[in-house]
């Protein structure tokens, strides 16, 4: 009867091991982990899964808040806005339910999300600017996250990372998005506070799988639901978009607003933040598009300056070379975005944010006069050199190479042969490399005149 004794005593270990393991361990989204940081002066959810009724309860600093998981196990509390975290003061959070799991060195600052296509994934190995980059890249209190590329038919629960929240080091930024990195070094050293920033892009991506095609059941393309949804609703400041280059070769030209509008608009919705910031790249000139393409594409992005609280960084100026689609210098890129956020997000009062944006047209005397927006401390040819790339056409619609010139803050285009003009173009072809700019060091965007449907993010 030993044997059987014994054999009854190992059974009874294993089934309450079993048993044991059974029971759910209390489990958090990979966004929610150590070396975070969490955006300031707004509430913040803290989410995860649990066993069926489990309480869950979580601490940071002096703050707490208790629930229950659901039927499901899901839970989520949700903790008062906080400041930003003093230099000397990292926080720890805890989260107990059945487990008790421990979190460190986080910051409370300014959180950023920067997706879209090959050149916001484009890594700081692969810039001009990597050896200057590395040499200042110690920045404690600006922290990393990586997304892995991933696609899924329905919302998923939680994102696959290339790597966790991590401090800037010399290691550790060298594979993250350059621009995105820019962008949140310039926000860093403006601000002084600590910045997250979260690279969740993929090359050769057209903006659909990104767009969110139902709110209601939060659905979207396959980017979307693996890549951007379990994000949610971690809070943030705002978004930076690059992206554009696959669509322009499926000749969406104006539609592109459209579906920029959807992209916008749905990541708002589900977010959920209505005022959630979203500052994207006007994309780069290249010698391969087909004719017409580009610049129609162009049209598209700016007028998507007409939806509330966007913004556009025009880039004709840092291409190098037109058959390269992807800049090799994003350190401009990342600061013409972080421009934006700083003029409209944090109120940074007299700044030029901007290069000129084209607003309206008068016909004077066989010449046409041009006014811009974003003029700043006025214009200027960046080079020294006589305005460039100005066409002008009458009612023929035939285009002539054209005289302009600066005349306070507008600029006057003219041609010798074209007595009565109707309409002018500035930069407008796929290799466009145009002298205007402001004194503020910001290119011109291309534009034409003909039933224009650009914006100039002024109201934004």
């Amino acid at each position: 009867m030993k044997p059987t004794l014994r054999v009854v005593s190992i059974a009874a270990v294993v089934i309450a091991v079993a048993g044991a393991s059974a029971r759910a361990d209390v489990k958090l989204p990979a966004v929610i982990a150590s070396n975070m940081v969490l955006q300031r002066d707004v509430a913040l959810p803290i989410w995860g899964w649990a066993e069926a009724g489990e309480e869950v309860t979580v601490r940071l600093g002096r703050c707490k808040a208790s629930a229950t998981a659901d039927a499901a196990g899901a839970w989520r509390v949700t903790l008062p806005a906080m400041k930003c975290t003093p230099d000397h003061a990292p926080l720890i959070m805890t989260i107990s339910g059945n487990n008790k799991i421990e979190l460190t060195n986080i910051l409370i600052g300014e959180v950023w999300v920067g997706s879209g296509q090959s050149n916001m994934e484009w890594p700081l190995t692969r810039t001009d600017e990597l050896k200057q980059t590395l040499a200042k890249a110690d920045r404690p209190r600006v922290r990393l996250m990586h997304v892995r590329k991933v696609q899924a038919k329905a919302p998923a629960k939680d994102v696959r990372l290339v790597s966790p929240w991590r401090a800037s080091t010399a290691k550790t930024v060298p594979g993250f998005s350059a621009v995105l990195y820019h962008f949140g070094c310039r926000l860093h050293a403006e601000l002084k506070v600590p910045v997250g920033l979260i690279n969740s892009s993929w090359g050769g991506s057209p903006i659909e799988p990104w767009t969110v095609t139902d709110p209601k059941t939060r659905k979207g393309g396959g980017m979307h639901n693996a890549m951007i949804a379990p994000l949610q609703p971690f809070p943030i400041r705002g978004v930076i978009w690059y992206q554009g280059e696959t669509n322009v070769m499926r000749k969406n030209g104006l539609k592109y607003f459209d579906k920029t509008k959807a992209l916008v608009e749905g990541w708002r919705k589900t977010w959920p933040n209505e005022k959630l910031s979203f500052y994207f790249v006007q994309i780069a000139p290249f010698g391969r598009y087909a004719p017409g393409q580009l610049p129609a594409l162009w049209e598209g992005q700016v007028a998507s300056l007409k939806i509330p609280r966007t913004g556009m960084a025009v880039i004709t100026d840092v291409t190098g070379n037109v058959n390269n689609i992807h800049p090799r210098r994003k350190v401009p890129v990342g600061n013409r975005l972080a421009l934006w956020a700083l003029a409209k997000d944090y109120g940074r009062q007299g700044l030029v944010y901007s290069g000129p944006l084209y607003k309206s047209m008068k016909v004077e005397s066989g010449k046409i006069r041009l006014s811009f927006a974003h003029v700043g401390g006025g214009l200027v040819s960046r080079d020294g050199k006589p305005l460039t790339e100005f066409q002008i056409a009458g009612a023929d619609g035939k285009f002539v190479p054209a005289k302009a010139v600066i005349d306070g803050k507008t600029v006057v285009v003219s041609a010798d042969g074209v007595a009565a003009p109707k309409h002018v173009r500035f930069g407008w072809h796929k290799t466009a490399n145009p002298n205007l700019s402001n004194k503020a060091g910001l290119p011109a965007s291309p534009f034409q005149t003909d039933n224009w449907q650009g914006g100039t993010g002024e109201d934004n």
